[in-house]
């Protein structure tokens, strides 16, 4: 994106930001051919500031406002505005320190925050960013939140007020507008900001765990801190959740003073009052305010070759020191320190210690993917609570979910696990773990430096309806199999075996004919498909959509569907497939699916070819689609980005009325035979499959001698 900047006559400076129809079509959510509708179909489209007719750029500001006044794409108006601002922040970013524009800006929400004034806009830059450092020396004399930041720039930042105002606009607020800008790092240019970022899923699972609503019910007021903050996400996120922000208290620390200044910053923009957030400078958190009633931290981030578990667990044993009676803290570490078997003696001493402390609540083992800017990093969890509940004494919840995806199902059951687990403890009537195992702390203890994962299979995979109802379903299976087994064979015995009477053709070979020839002749008819929004498919809806992936087998037909009131709002275009209608894509390969039913969705690039059974030669969509799959030439080259050959130059046999019945009637039958062998395979398929699950997880087993099931 290009940036041109002009100067208001009142001194403040103003800007054009220009966006190509690529750019156009990333804001608006769509894709880029329908920009280019969009310029040919509604004359009032902004028209191009640019010359060049290659490749024209367009006023952003223009075009936001279009697409708002319209309804057009699938952006909401204020993520639109936003994106706007969002643009020109990054266009400046590309031409300065990134932390340093991300430091000013914060200052200046910050300081629209403190007096709740617009940033103000004098007679001339100079003016107008004097008045700004007036500003923050009255709000901020001790130098908290933003001064520093206001007077270390000079009066070409003046633009930086212009864009904070639109942020704010945008965003409903400084504190939206604050977390839209940090939200926005990554596209800055600010990696080391970026790379401890955690997934929200985990984000939402440590809110969760927290549970804050209870925690604040309990007590009059409720501290939380992070003596590891960096930009304070965990803060912010359990801020967020909380109720009454002034019975709020948070501590906080980090070894760079920048980012102990944007978290202060962020804390405070959240609501959390002045008097009631402490954010320090350094290593060790101190308790200046109060003792933490929750801590939420994760522990710095050392690459593998120089990462030391002993550190690690030094980390945990200093955040356990900060606790209080009925205190909890949730860390997030490596999990080579945190949950799999030690290597050396010293590490395995400390964590033996700290299990033996009866601080541990749980310990989970994280899936892959929580730092997303670390794919490779493993991440673990540990709960640690101050005086636990006595029937949790002497215990603690091991959990796996290294396997499982972090959606909602799976971080609501873990989360009332644990909460359960803290209010209640161990009982024999009490609340089965869905994703975990409660195991003695002396057994772990006995196996010194032992992974600290649960001891088999969760509950829930355990009692699980799927589980408890195993052996019905191989017994199903079974049946179903031989039920398969005795159909193939009473049909064998009524049409006897297959029989093609296939034989050597004498005398002359049928001429050949290319499609695009049975095209041109009316004997096939080419169809488009539709380009289908993924958001818009569902695994129940009305139609069937058939694309790429369905024509060459890597999707079963059926698994994609639309809801037939979206489609007829958003395609209002679209066909249905006929019966018999063929479905053909030659990306990545050619794929052949013939339509049997109707009424599907064909989704581009997959097209349809349609026979005409009046035709004077016709063909039957079987044999159209033999011929095709024995073409020559189909295929392509893993390096080529389209196929060699337009399926119109696909040359085929033009084959005889009589041989095409005959073919269709052949290839009808092996159909039909090959469905009956395919239902057998199934059958035989999921027994076997829950047939070793069960006995892989111990949770089956075989009733029979072994002698008695035939070996071969």
């Amino acid at each position: 994106m290009v940036r041109v900047t002009s100067m208001r006559s009142l001194g403040a400076a103003d800007g054009t930001y220009l966006l190509s129809m690529a750019e156009i079509a990333a804001l608006a959510a769509v894709q880029r051919p329908v920009v280019s509708t969009w310029r040919r179909r509604y004359p009032d489209f902004p028209q191009p500031i640019t010359p060049s007719a290659g490749r024209p750029l367009f006023d952003g500001g223009e075009v936001a406002e279009w697409l708002i006044g319209t309804g057009r794409g699938k952006t909401a108006p204020a993520q639109l505005r936003a994106e706007m601002v969002l643009h020109g922040i990054a266009a400046h970013a590309d031409s300065t320190d990134p932390l340093r524009l991300v430091e000013v800006l914060g200052a200046l929400l910050c300081l629209r925050h403190l007096d709740d004034r617009p940033l103000p806009v004098g007679t001339g830059v100079g003016e107008a960013w004097e008045a700004l450092v007036r500003r923050a020396e009255r709000m901020d004399p001790d130098d908290e939140f933003v001064l520093r930041e206001i007077k270390a720039a000079d009066d070409s930042a003046v633009i930086f007020a212009l864009l904070a105002e639109d942020l704010i606009e945008a965003a409903y607020g400084p504190s939206g507008a604050y977390e839209w800008l940090l939200a926005s790092r990554a596209r800055l240019g600010l990696a080391d900001l970026t790379a401890d970022a955690l997934a929200p899923e985990l984000q939402q699972l440590l809110v969760q765990v927290a549970d804050l609503p209870s925690r604040a019910a309990r007590r009059r007021t409720v501290t939380i801190a992070d003596p590891h903050a960096r930009t304070g996400d965990l803060l912010a996120a359990l801020v967020c959740e909380s109720g009454d922000r002034d019975a709020l208290g948070t501590l906080a620390a980090d070894p760079d003073a920048r980012l102990a200044r944007i978290t202060r910053r962020r804390l405070l923009l959240a609501g959390v009052p002045e008097y009631s957030l402490d954010v320090q400078t350094g290593l060790d958190l101190e308790e200046r305010l109060a003792d933490p009633d929750l801590i939420a931290t994760q522990l710095p981030y050392r690459p593998g070759e120089d990462r030391s578990t002993l550190a690690a667990l030094e980390g945990i044993e200093r955040v356990a020191d900060l606790l209080g009676p009925g205190s909890t803290a949730l860390i997030l570490g490596p999990a080579d320190a945190l949950v799999d078997e030690l290597p050396g003696t010293l590490e395995s001493q400390l964590r033996s210690a700290l299990l033996r402390s009866g601080i541990v609540e749980a310990i989970v083992n994280l899936p892959g993917g929580v730092t997303p800017y670390r794919p490779g990093y493993r991440c673990a969890l540990w709960v640690l609570t101050r005086g636990p509940v006595p029937a949790a004494q002497g215990y603690v919840l091991l959990a796996d979910i290294s396997a499982e995806p972090l959606n909602t199902h799976v971080r609501t059951r873990l989360a009332e696990d644990i909460l359960l687990w803290r209010a209640e403890g161990h009982r024999a009537d009490g609340h089965d773990p869905r994703y975990g195992r409660i195991v003695r702390v002396a057994v772990l203890d006995q196996a010194f430096g032992g992974p600290l994962t649960p001891p088999g299979p969760p509950a829930s995979q355990i009692l699980s309806r799927t589980v408890a109802e195993r052996p019905a379903l191989i017994t199903e299976a079974e049946a179903r199999l031989e039920e398969a087994a005795g159909q193939a064979q009473r049909y064998a015995a009524a049409h006897g075996p297959l029989r093609g009477h296939v034989v050597q053709r004498t005398g002359n070979r049928p001429a050949r004919i290319t499609l695009g020839a049975l095209i041109a002749e009316n004997r096939v008819t080419k169809i488009k498909g539709h380009r289908i929004d993924p958001r818009h498919l569902t695994p129940t809806g009305h139609h069937l959509v058939l694309g790429p992936d369905e024509a060459t087998g890597h999707n079963r037909a059926g698994t994609r569907r639309i809801d037939r009131i979206v489609l007829a709002e958003h395609y209002e275009h679209a066909a249905f497939t006929e019966p018999g209608d063929l479905i053909y894509t030659l990306a990545p390969e050619l794929g052949l699916l013939i339509d049997h039913d109707g009424f599907s969705v064909v989704a581009f690039p997959a097209r349809v070819l349609r026979v005409n059974p009046e035709a004077e030669r016709p063909l039957t969509p079987r044999v159209l689609a033999a011929l095709l799959s024995a073409a020559r030439g189909t295929g392509r080259s893993p390096s080529a980005v389209r196929a060699a050959r337009r399926i119109e130059d696909f040359s085929l046999s033009d084959l005889d009325p009589s041989d095409v019945s005959a073919f269709d009637a052949l290839l009808a039958e092996t159909e039909h035979r090959q469905a009956m062998l395919r239902a057998q395979a199934d059958a035989l398929t999921d027994a076997h499959r829950l047939t070793i699950e069960g006995l892989a997880d111990g949770t089956l087993t075989i009733d029979r001698p072994s002698h008695s099931l035939h070996t071969h």
